[in-house]
């Protein structure tokens, strides 16, 4: 008896599944299915992406989107209105969960490296710490106490104590 071959997954066969409440992802055809996210989770989320969408409003140089991590696409590819004509991205921030730990530090990260994202956001909120990770980097550096983004044509960098993301409801 022999093993069945591995379906490589694509972006439409994930958008035919039904709306169940979990969270469909494809890394390298390979299907990442995590639960609705927790509390804590959509917090940090929420609080990165008013912090990102506030730095947006005067240093128009992307996009802020959602799904439900954080992550800025160019102005100039946002603006076609085609997420196929998406090619590049300028930061992204995932918060881990105990169920995308894994995914999130090693599958998507090494894919974000190889697409050379200047910046992946690793946002550990049980330590409050956030995990940067560039290109070239073969280990993080973690950050304690602020989250800093200076993207190409931006007169000001963005800044995020990380004592504001972390503080208590």
């Amino acid at each position: 008896m022999g093993m069945a071959a591995p379906t490589y997954w694509t972006a439409e066969m994930v958008r035919q599944l039904p709306d169940d409440g979990n969270r469909y992802e494809v890394v390298y055809g390979e299907l990442l299915v995590t639960p609705a996210p927790r509390l804590d989770h959509q917090l940090l989320v929420s609080r990165l992406a008013v912090a990102i969408a506030n730095y947006l409003e005067h240093e128009p140089v992307g996009v802020m989107l959602t799904s439900p991590d954080v992550f800025v696409i160019p102005l100039g590819e946002a603006r076609t209105g085609d997420w196929s004509k998406l090619r590049s991205l300028l930061v992204v921030a995932e918060v881990l969960s105990p169920t995308t730990a894994r995914a999130d530090r090693f599958t998507k990260r090494r894919r974000y490296q190889e697409a050379r994202v200047p910046l992946y956001w690793v946002v550990e909120g049980a330590d409050q710490q956030v995990e940067v990770w560039t290109p070239d980097a073969e280990f993080p550096t973690v950050e304690r106490e602020r989250l800093v983004w200076r993207p190409a044509g931006a007169r000001q960098g963005f800044t995020l104590e990380l004592a504001e993301l972390f503080r208590p409801v």
